[in-house]
C-alpha cells in the first residue's frame, strides 16, 4: 500500500513544518530509470529481500505525488555506470530542473578526462548539488581525474551527495577509508553521506563529527527494512542528537519497498524529539539550500552555503 498525503501532511503539521526538503529523491532518463527499476527487480538474490517499488509511476506522477506529499525541494539524484555518460546525464537533469523549479538542479561526474570541465559547466548553468555512487560506479573517489572536481566543489561550497556506505551490498571502494582519505586533501567538502553511510554507521559519524562540512542523510536508515541489513546502534542515538543540525531527510524515492511516510515514522521512532525532527525534516535543507520561507528553490549568491 502506498502512502496518503494525508498521512504525510498529518507528520509535517503535528511539527509545525511548511514542508519537507528530501535531499535523496530519484529522477532520471526514463530509460536509465528502467535499467534501475530492473536491478531492484532483481535484488531478492543479491540481498535475501525482495525490493519491490512502490512508486513505480511515470515521471510527472512521481513528481506530483512529491508536491502532494509537501516536499517542497527534491533532487533528481543520477548517476553513470560508465565513462562518457554524465555530461549527458546532466544535460537531461538540467532540462528537467528548468522544467520543475522545486526540483534541486543536480548533477553528476565520473573519473575520466573532461570531468573538470563538464562539471565547471554544470555549476555555471546552476547545478545546486551533485551525485556520487562509488557502489554503482565502481570508482575510487581519490582517482587522479576527479581531482579537479573536488576541488572546484569545494571551492564552490556545493554539497555532493555521495553513495559510500558497504549497504545493501559492498563495492570494491566502498567504505569509510576512501572518503576519510578524500577529506583529507580537502576538509572544506561539503558531502553529503548517503544512507547514513550504512551499515558502517559509526565511522561515518566520526567523519561528520571531525569535519564541519559533512552531513549525513536519512535515507532508508531506521527503516524495518534497512535494519534487516545492519541495525543503528543504540549507542548512536546521542550523536545523532548531537549532530542534529547536520542530518538531512532523504528517502530514496521512487525506489522504496515502503510507503514514504514509513521513513518519517522510523525518524520519529527514534525518539529525538520534535526539534530534532524539524531540523531534519526541513530546516537544515533549508539552510543548507539556502532556500526562502515560500516558493521553489532560489539559487544563493554562494552554492549550497549555509
Amino acid at each position: 500500500m502506498t502512502a496518503t498525503p494525508d498521512a504525510v501532511r498529518a507528520f509535517r503539521e503535528r511539527l509545525g513544518l511548511p514542508g519537507l526538503v528530501d535531499v535523496h529523491t530519484h529522477f532520471m532518463p526514463e530509460r536509465v530509470l528502467a535499467k534501475v527499476w530492473d536491478y531492484f527487480d532483481a535484488a531478492g538474490p543479491l540481498t535475501g529481500v525482495a525490493w519491490p517499488i512502490t512508486y513505480r509511476h511515470e515521471e510527472a506522477r512521481r513528481v506530483e505525488l512529491l508536491r502532494e506529499f509537501g516536499v517542497r525541494a527534491f533532487t533528481s539524484m543520477l548517476y553513470p555506470h560508465k565513462p562518457q555518460m554524465a555530461a549527458w546525464l546532466n544535460s537531461w537533469s538540467a532540462s528537467f530542473a528548468a522544467r520543475t523549479p522545486d526540483c534541486l538542479h543536480t548533477a553528476t561526474f565520473f573519473p575520466e578526462q573532461g570531468a573538470g570541465d563538464y562539471v565547471r559547466q554544470a555549476v555555471e548553468a546552476g547545478a545546486r548539488v551533485f551525485k556520487a555512487h562509488l557502489q554503482v560506479g565502481g570508482y575510487d573517489p581519490n582517482d587522479a581525474l576527479l581531482e579537479p572536481v573536488w576541488g572546484l566543489l569545494a571551492e564552490a561550497g556545493i554539497p555532493v551527495v555521495v553513495h559510500c556506505g558497504s549497504g545493501p551490498v559492498p563495492g570494491k571502494h566502498t567504505g569509510p577509508g576512501p572518503v576519510a582519505a578524500l577529506l583529507a586533501r580537502h576538509p572544506r567538502l561539503a558531502l553529503i553521506v548517503a544512507h547514513m553511510g550504512m551499515p558502517e554507521y559509526g565511522d561515518f559519524l566520526d567523519l561528520a563529527e571531525r569535519y564541519p562540512g559533512v552531513y549525513l542523510d536519512t535515507t532508508m536508515a531506521f527503516t524495518d527494512f534497512s535494519e534487516r541489513f545492519g541495525v543503528f546502534p543504540p549507542s548512536g542515538l546521542g550523536r545523532l542528537a548531537d549532530l542534529g543540525d547536520r542530518i538531512l531527510l532523504g528517502t530514496d524515492f521512487p525506489n522504496i519497498p515502503y510507503p514514504y511516510e514509513h521513513q518519517l515514522d522510523s525518524l520519529e521512532r527514534l525518539g529525538l524529539g520534535d526539534g530534532w525532527l524539524r531540523a531534519v525534516c526541513h530546516d537544515n535543507g533549508a539552510r543548507l539550500f539556502a532556500l526562502d520561507h515560500s516558493g521553489p528553490p532560489g539559487r544563493p549568491d554562494r552554492p549550497g552555503a549555509g
